[in-house]
């Protein structure tokens, strides 16, 4: 249950959807008495079995972060002292080995004064790889008028950021009582996209790299009524147009954990160009056996040049994360 680590990519692939738990998260979720997560049991993680699993999967560096409910689970006047230890966690691990390692930092999120404080600290400071967001923050969408100056900061840094799907505030009325990841992530990564589409703060924000899970989840079953919309005059603020909304987004990276079967590949190919693609594995809330299965279908199944291919497993994330293929041409 291994994969070859040099065919096609070279010097291996770059994960950009890899979550970690460190001790200080993992106590948190103990403290409140989380031992199943949007429906999934807790997964052990450590630095050794992170490392294992990408080696044998032919991973030679993992941008890691938290996975949901992110900080949510706690009242909003403890989020920023935890975001902090997490952000702090996953920074050493990066300057430890920084070929291995990449870091997408946690924000205190509503509170956009403490987000505000922690985008300068995570940069500045740390020196980390970028953001992640969920999809929704107690329910509020990201395209929310109050989280306007969040996104222009991040603009202004021309950052790197992350979606990351989280259970909506109505999860127990829709999930059936099944994990939320079947089906409500997916829906959720596509309704905080639909209300940045239709709120324009993508448009408003061109300079942030936006990264986008799981194959643009359900956008390429919906992309057309999504932008089709964007002709009714009573929706304001909306798009300017269909073609904006096909525009904007093939402008976002997609990751494609969970997603190389070639029914949802094939959907994300009519919306984004092979160089948005991205790998990720989504460990270790999915398990290696489904890693390794993502990556054959990636490999095997999708009938991908060889240079389509690598662009995929390496070469596209160098382009996002420079650093990253600054360290390959050192070595």
């Amino acid at each position: 249950m291994s994969h070859d680590a040099t065919c096609p990519c070279g010097r291996g692939r770059i994960d950009v959807h890899a979550h970690f738990l460190p001790e200080c998260y993992t106590a948190a979720l103990a403290k409140a008495g989380l031992t199943l997560v949007d429906g999934f049991p807790v997964p052990a993680w450590s630095r050794d079995e992170a490392i294992g699993l990408m080696d044998r999967q032919g991973i030679a560096t993992a941008i890691i972060s938290l996975s949901s409910p992110a900080v949510h689970f706690l009242p909003e006047a403890e989020r920023p002292g935890l975001c902090r230890a997490v952000n702090e966690a996953g920074a050493d691990l990066m300057r430890s080995d920084p070929e291995r390692f990449g870091f997408f930092a946690t924000l205190p999120m509503p509170d956009v004064a403490a987000a505000l404080a922690e985008i300068d600290f995570a940069f500045e400071t740390l020196g980390v790889d970028g953001i992640i967001l969920e999809t929704n923050i107690d329910g509020v969408y990201l395209g929310a008028p109050q989280f306007a100056p969040v996104f222009a900061e991040l603009n202004r840094r021309q950052a790197t950021v992350f979606l990351h799907p989280t259970s909506p505030a109505c999860a127990p009325q829709l999930t059936l009582g099944r994990p939320a990841p079947l089906l409500e992530f997916p829906l959720d990564t596509t309704r905080t996209l639909v209300d940045l589409l239709y709120a324009r703060t993508l448009q408003t924000n061109p300079d942030i790299k936006i990264i986008v899970p799981h194959g643009g989840a359900a956008l390429p079953a919906l992309v057309a009524r999504i932008a089709a919309f964007a002709n009714l005059p009573f929706i304001n603020p909306r798009p300017a147009s269909e073609q904006e909304v096909f525009e904007t987004l093939e402008k976002l990276y997609y990751d494609v954990a969970l997603s190389a079967h070639p029914i949802a590949f094939a959907g994300l190919r009519r919306i984004a160009p092979i160089t948005q693609i991205l790998f990720g594995s989504d460990w270790p809330f999915t398990p290696e056996i489904g890693v390794w299965r993502n990556l054959h279908q990636l490999d095997n199944e999708l009938g991908l040049s060889e240079a389509d291919a690598h662009a995929i497993a390496r070469a596209n994330a160098e382009q996002v994360f420079p650093r990253l293929a600054a360290h390959a041409r050192q070595t």
